[in-house]
């Protein structure tokens, strides 16, 4: 009875939430403090993992300004000095991955793995090149790197983590 329920309501206004707290909650798990030796300096972009997966399967359910916002926080929690970077990264890969999401839906998993790591590549540079520039000099990008890395092995707890959310709440895809 409880169970027919919330599927009846499934489309309802707070399950239309799902994409944007979860985006957020991304953001929040990127600055979680592990005490990992090295970690607390690159951790895994966990936000782009939202903003890729949700651009792909409700778009309509993450719009801009969600994107923009998820951005903004990670900036001001991170305390990086340049604000907005993240949020530019973000609706960057959102405005191309609108264009390219066909590519990707009812795809295995390994074709959207390429595709996120098509995306964090681009991404890395990208942030790369715009903080090297905001600096005024060319930084090393091995930190970088290391975060891309991460990323992109990270990519299959966090997709299945948002699938499930998606599963448990939004039933169309």
């Amino acid at each position: 009875m409880r169970m027919a329920l919330f599927q009846r309501e499934a489309g309802g206004f707070p399950n239309k939430l799902v994409p944007s707290l979860t985006t957020l909650l991304f953001v929040l798990l990127s600055v979680v403090p592990l005490h990992i030796p090295g970690f607390a300096v690159v951790t895994p972009a966990f936000a782009l993992m939202a903003v890729f997966h949700w651009t792909i399967y409700r778009p309509d359910l993450l719009p801009p300004i969600a994107v923009f916002v998820a951005g903004l926080l990670l900036d001001l929690l991170n305390g990086t000095p340049y604000v907005g970077t993240s949020a530019l990264s973000l609706l960057l890969t959102r405005t191309v991955l609108m264009g390219q999401r066909r590519f990707f839906i009812n795809r295995l998993f390994p074709v959207l793995w390429a595709g996120f790591l098509g995306a964090m590549a681009a991404v890395v540079i990208f942030e790369w090149a715009l903080v090297s520039l905001l600096h005024g000099a060319v930084l090393g990008v091995r930190p970088f790197v290391f975060e891309a890395a991460l990323t992109v092995a990270s990519f299959p707890a966090g997709s299945y983590l948002l699938a499930r959310a998606q599963r448990a709440f939004l039933m169309r895809v």
